[in-house]
């Protein structure tokens, strides 16, 4: 196996990797996992420059140069303030917003473009989300992202609400270079997909597996047992008339009649 002094994983804002680096460390505890935290739009070109090994980033992505695995879909939310007539709604559609100025930062997540974004454009784009949610608290508009990115700027003064089906939303994906499908990138593909330790696949590829143990064959009906003599056990003498029963036996059987029975 290619030997790596480590592994590095590049991840963007919203992603938490936390739970697959819990168990990247108990499976290869001689491998250090490093964490390399990137704006949005640095996840893709970090790993085509080869600052990672892999990376957990939003698609889409180049399917030319870099292999990628869809994780999961997150819910789009309108970001507003607590007291904005919005907070009324369950969910918002994106007629709601048709009147309302809908920031659109050059970080954008969701893929709108000025044609597909709803609402009224704002006088100049945000250079980033977090500058975006400013503007928001500022009661200057309203913001659609990922739900992750409204629970990581949030608050005090900001709510949010999920957006119906219609509203785009935004896929996380684990990513990485083709020429690049190192063994340890397949230990990590692994564990995001759930594969246990005895994977075929990554450090566990090669194990032996355990040969099945032959079945024992059924026990058939037992034959009687012969005496030494050469009758069998219970079978009747030659006048016909079978064997009587010991003085023992017969004392035994007597005593079992004569057993009480216990009261209840």
């Amino acid at each position: 196996m290619q030997v790596n002094p480590s592994f590095r994983l590049v991840y963007v804002p919203g992603v938490t990797p936390g739970k697959w680096v819990r168990v990247w460390d108990e499976r290869l505890p001689d491998v250090p996992l490093d964490l390399l935290a990137v704006p949005v739009g640095d996840g893709e070109r970090t790993l085509r420059e080869g600052g990672a090994d892999a990376g957990l980033v939003r698609l889409p992505v180049d399917k030319d140069v870099l292999s990628a695995i869809p994780l999961y879909t997150e819910t789009t939310v309108v970001v507003f303030p607590k007291d904005h007539w919005l907070a009324a709604a369950e969910e918002v559609t994106l007629d709601d917003l048709a009147e309302e100025v809908v920031f659109h930062p050059l970080d954008d997540t969701l893929g709108f473009t000025a044609d597909t974004l709803p609402g009224r454009p704002a006088v100049a784009r945000p250079d980033t989300t977090a500058d975006a949610v400013e503007l928001v608290a500022a009661n200057v508009g309203v913001l659609l992202v990922p739900q992750s990115l409204a629970r990581l700027h949030h608050r005090r003064d900001l709510t949010y609400r999920p957006m119906t089906a219609e509203a785009p939303q935004s896929q996380v994906a684990l990513s990485w270079p083709q020429e690049r499908t190192t063994d340890l990138v397949e230990e990590f593909i692994g564990i995001v997909r759930g594969r246990t330790v005895n994977s075929s696949r990554g450090r566990g590829a090669g194990q032996p597996a355990a040969e099945p143990q032959p079945k024992k064959a059924a026990a058939g009906p037992r034959k009687p047992q012969q005496k030494a003599g050469g009758a069998k056990a219970g079978a009747p003498r030659a006048g016909g008339q079978k064997p009587k029963p010991s003085a023992g036996g017969r004392g035994a059987a007597a005593a079992r009649r004569g057993k009480p029975k216990r009261r209840g």
